[in-house]
């Protein structure tokens, strides 16, 4: 019969010793008590506790103390205690076969166990030595891991601050800027627009034409004589004129700065002027126009 790989040929005396030890041992301990069949409570559990030291060991469990592994020991320690109570239930027996022999079923069961796991053991496997340097490798890494998560969470927060605060500065700046505009359009003075030859002409109203019985009656009737002209007083001619005066010195100015801005670009539009100038687009094709000439 073959066994599965990976698995010793000891494995089969181990679990028969294991199994003729713990009946030994829970009759042994039951007998011991003397509570009757409550006494299997704790012959259960010291057979409990004796093969989940064999199954931790079987699994290169590790309870590290210092350098020191505890596993071992502490399967070893429950095997002495169970193997004293076996010798003490022999003493009271009055029987020195049973306080010799009882404990030889848990011990050689340990016995065989250790040889059936070291037989089982790969010898290309890594030391325990070496597994604990790879583990603590491992958890450098998953703590650098970690640290740089935090790290990066931490970035994030503070590049979404800054990206918030340029935001916020952009607002207030857009609506100072805004509000400048406002403010300049509201005090800036205004022109009045002349006639410009370059645009068409506006569509006046024609005066509707009087019905023929009203002209045939109006030849019948006298026509009144015109109103006498009454000369209008010097201080209304003098302030008009000193407004034709002021407005004139306005638009030479910006018909200077006009041609100042056709010197920094020849290719100045009209467009362009009455934006940087705030006048209406007539007035800047005039002052576009006086400032080619000069």
């Amino acid at each position: 019969m073959s066994l599965p790989k990976g698995l010793s040929p000891l494995i089969a005396p181990a679990v028969l010793l294991s199994g003729a030890s713990l009946a030994w041992t829970t009759w042994s301990l039951v007998d011991l008590l003397g509570t009757g069949p409550i006494g299997l409570t704790v012959a259960a559990g010291a057979d409990i506790v004796w093969a989940a030291v064999i199954a931790a060991e079987a699994r290169n469990l590790r309870i590290p103390a210092g350098k020191v592994n505890l596993v071992p020991a502490i399967g070893w320690a429950a095997l002495l205690a169970v193997a004293g109570l076996l010798v003490w239930h022999g003493i009271r027996a009055d029987s020195i076969p049973m306080a010799v022999a009882g404990p030889l079923l848990p011990l050689g069961a340990k016995v065989i166990w250790l040889l059936a796991l070291a037989d089982m053991r790969d010898p290309a496997a890594l030391t325990e030595k070496e597994r604990a340097v790879l583990a603590t490798m491992e958890r450098g890494l998953t703590f650098e891991e970690e640290q740089h998560r935090i790290e990066m969470r931490r970035r994030a927060m503070t590049a979404e601050l800054y990206l918030s605060e340029v935001d916020v500065d952009f607002r207030i700046e857009r609506s100072r800027q805004d509000k400048a505009r406002e403010l300049q359009r509201g005090r800036s003075p205004l022109e009045l627009t002349a006639y410009d030859p370059a645009e068409p002409p506006a569509h006046r109203a024609e005066p509707p034409a009087e019905p023929q019985h009203l002209l045939h009656s109006s030849t019948q009737v006298a026509t009144p004589e015109p109103r006498a002209h009454t000369p209008e007083p010097d201080g209304a001619s003098f302030g008009f004129s000193a407004h034709l005066n002021a407005q004139s010195a306005q638009r030479a100015q910006s018909v200077e700065r006009v041609a100042e801005l056709l010197a920094q670009d020849p290719g100045l539009t009209s467009a362009q002027v009455a934006e940087r100038l705030n006048v209406s687009a007539a007035t800047a094709k005039r002052y576009l126009r006086e400032a080619r000439q000069t």
